[in-house]
């Protein structure tokens, strides 16, 4: 038996329950995983709580949890490329807040020699998003791009990754989060009242794009920034669609592939900084999702079955 874990009902993080399960097994072109590191995201708890139930239908109980980091245990009968004891990272079919999780063998790629678990196992998700915004995005080198809530899952690597591409980037973010914005290469500007004014003090130039990731009613500001809705996307602001923004769903979507061998290639060449916040049990699922509730998360919450 293996453990995983599952909500009977939608609600509150609290509803996840730790249960025996019977081991899944690789369909043809899959892979089992033995679960080193989850990665908790959004979605995660929005998925518990029911509020993704329209786009994502479940059928209860159902577990949570995508991104994953582990040792392959098992493998179906048509694949190749993959053989039992590959330490692997990407995005998994079954829950990841699992002892073991199935993945497509095309949704994987190697985990580099001397990457954490925790980091690996935090890669898909956010990073996956933030690279295929900032390629809808189109920016360039010498652009400006703003953040809005760089210190924050998506943002953190949107930043360095913007920066990786010769980016300057501005980012949102409380006076706490400054110093630590600073650090990843991005000038910090506190949101809030006032913000139209501070961007343009830092960026006389103007603002090529914005990457919204706030959701705190920012759209109209963003716009007059950048003088083109076009130019802006958003990852919450779905409301604002009329605006003529870019709204952006489904994480890296048809990058997946070419996200995960960037980030994790970024990472093992030490040019890409993951802060992992806190790492919890399986058994603990359910307060790492609440953790992730409060929005004010310094790096990435783990769960490590």
């Amino acid at each position: 038996m293996s453990r995983i874990a599952q909500f009977a009902e939608y609600g509150t993080p609290e509803v996840l329950r730790v249960v025996d399960a019977e081991p899944p097994a690789p369909g043809p072109t899959q892979v089992r995983i033995a679960v080193r590191a989850a990665g908790v995201n959004p979605i995660d708890w929005k998925i518990v709580g029911g509020q993704m139930r329209e786009l994502i239908p479940l059928e209860l109980p159902a577990g949570a949890g995508s991104d994953v980091a582990g040792v392959i245990d098992a493998v179906g009968s048509e694949v190749t490329e993959w053989a039992v004891g590959d330490e692997v990272l990407g995005r998994s079919t079954t829950p990841s807040f699992a002892d073991l999780a199935l993945a497509e063998s095309s949704e994987i790629v190697r985990k580099p020699e001397g990457i954490a678990w925790e980091v690996a196992g935090s890669l898909a998700g956010a990073g996956g998003t933030a690279y295929a915004v900032l390629k809808k995005l189109g920016v360039k080198v010498g652009d400006t791009l703003l953040i809005l809530a760089a210190a924050g899952g998506v943002g953190t690597f949107a930043v360095q990754l913007a920066k990786a591409q010769g980016v300057n980037v501005i980012g949102t973010a409380s006076e706490s989060n400054h110093d630590y914005l600073r650090s990843l290469g991005a000038t910090p500007v506190t949101y809030g009242d006032g913000l139209l004014d501070r961007v343009r003090a830092v960026a006389p130039q103007g603002v090529d794009a914005v990457l919204d990731a706030s959701g705190r009613g920012e759209i109209p500001l963003s716009i007059e920034l950048t003088g083109d809705p076009a130019r802006v996307l958003t990852l919450v602001a779905f409301d604002a669609a009329g605006t003529g923004i870019q709204i952006h769903v489904g994480g890296a979507g048809s990058e997946h592939g070419a996200a995960l061998r960037e980030l994790a290639a970024l990472v093992a060449q030490d040019r890409l900084a993951v802060s992992i916040s806190q790492t919890y049990p399986l058994t603990e699922a359910g307060a790492a999702l609440s953790a992730s509730t409060t929005g004010h998360v310094h790096g990435k919450i783990v769960i490590v079955p």
